[in-house]
């Protein structure tokens, strides 16, 4: 059943969003981990790219803007959407696909905005968002009327849940896929930054569809790619400056790394926006310049945790800067030599010996000098024994004379010794 579904999806746990609805700031675009919320810059390359570029006529083809102006400032090219305000009634609808739709109520009125206008004959797509819940609601052929509202199929989903529509389901797009998270909007494009792939459509689908798709609409050619098949722009495709402003260069970034998820069926290589008076034709042509030969599909098959799921494995985070550990500084001082100043002892003293032979003094009168004589003493040195008597002094007075000198030699010491202390 349609309902039970949905009750499955809103008992899903919450978890973080890359992104939030416009206008609806507590509500998530699906959690972070949702795959339309994953890049796939680093996922390699699908075996049958080639084929199924050259079955959308990738080689003559450049990307076409499905938004902008219309020439009606009230009803712009893209697909609108609205958050309904608190209060808004919900009615129910009338399905002619009722086996493959949630059954509501849906808050839809004859203020919800219509693709293409209230009176268009094309897929009349109608998406609201309930900020109250975070609960998206999207129809396709939709049509309001106060005595019964009606549309060809329907889905719900909560934001918050990463809970895929049963195998086999269409939604309001034919690979019952969420159209919402897969608009280019013009908010996201302004602020330099939009985190999620971008739904577009193929004149040509196989009878098949691959995770995360839940539905095919398709033929039996297995040259065309399934519903759900994902492209991404080649990352080294530029665009100057001078051709492409910073939103056209947003876009750009945005195919490099969520790329382009095939939701319908259309015009090859058409993708789809926001229904909104903001765009210029400017904008518009700046897109167009982009070729369908730049892009590859990828194979995301390795992002897949379960096939009722559209969680996603996240890539690995980007390796944090290498930290360049210094080495250690050794620092070798270098000390300046100490310089010991040695105060050498004072040299040692020279005493003089004692004068062996005293001055020679004047002869002392004979008579002195005759009675010294007398001892018959011999001093050394002395001529001969005969003059030593002749001119000698007394013993006594050559040991006075002595002691006097080595009293003199000895007071010159000290002083000297003092000099050498100070």
């Amino acid at each position: 059943m349609a309902s039970q579904s949905f009750m499955a999806m809103a008992m899903a746990g919450e978890v973080g969003a890359a992104t939030t609805v416009p206008g609806a700031p507590g509500c998530p675009m699906f959690p972070a981990d949702n795959v339309w919320n994953t890049p796939i810059s680093s996922l390699p390359v699908n075996a049958q790219s080639s084929t199924w570029l050259a079955s959308m006529d990738a080689s003559g083809t450049f990307l076409h803007p499905d938004f902008g102006p219309s020439g009606d400032p009230s009803t712009p090219y893209g697909i609108p959407f609205t958050v309904v305000p608190a209060g808004h009634p919900f009615v129910g609808i009338s399905f002619q696909y009722a086996d493959e739709s949630d059954p509501g109520p849906y808050p839809f009125g004859p203020d919800t905005p219509i693709e293409g206008g209230q009176d268009a004959t094309g897929d009349r797509h109608a998406i609201m968002v309930d900020p109250a819940t975070c609960t998206l609601y999207e129809l396709y052929d939709a049509s309001y009327s106060a005595s019964g509202s009606t549309a060809g199929s329907g889905a719900i989903w909560n934001l918050r849940s990463n809970a895929l529509r049963p195998a086999g389901w269409t939604s309001a797009d034919a690979a019952g896929l969420p159209i919402l998270p897969g608009l280019v909007d013009y908010d996201e494009v302004a602020s330099g930054s939009m985190d999620h792939a971008i739904r577009f459509t193929a004149e040509c689908s196989q009878d098949a569809f691959i995770w995360p798709a839940r539905h095919e609409a398709g033929q039996a050619d297995a040259a065309c790619p399934p519903l759900g098949a994902r492209f991404r722009l080649d990352a080294s495709f530029t665009l100057p400056a001078s051709l492409c402003s910073p939103m056209c260069q947003t876009v750009i970034a945005t195919l490099k790394n969520y790329g382009l998820i095939l939701a319908d069926n259309g015009s090859n290589w058409y993708f789809q926006g926001t229904a909104d008076t903001r765009w210029t034709d400017t904008d518009v042509d700046q897109l167009k310049q982009i070729p369908a030969s730049a892009f590859q599909a990828v194979d995301e098959s390795s992002l897949m945790v379960n096939a009722d799921s559209g969680q996603a494995v996240q890539p690995n985070p980007p390796a944090p800067p290498a930290t360049v550990v210094q080495p250690t500084s050794t620092t070798t001082v270098v000390r300046a030599p100490t310089t010991t100043t040695v105060i050498p002892p004072p040299p040692p003293t020279t005493v003089a010996p004692a004068i062996a032979h005293g001055p020679r003094l004047p002869d002392g009168p004979r008579g002195e000098a005759g009675g010294a004589a007398s001892s018959g003493a011999l001093l050394p040195g002395s001529g001969g024994a005969g003059k030593g008597h002749e001119h000698g002094l007394s013993s006594l007075v050559w040991l006075a004379i002595s002691l006097g000198l080595l009293a003199v030699v000895g007071a010159a010491c000290a002083v000297r010794a003092r000099r050498h202390i100070g």
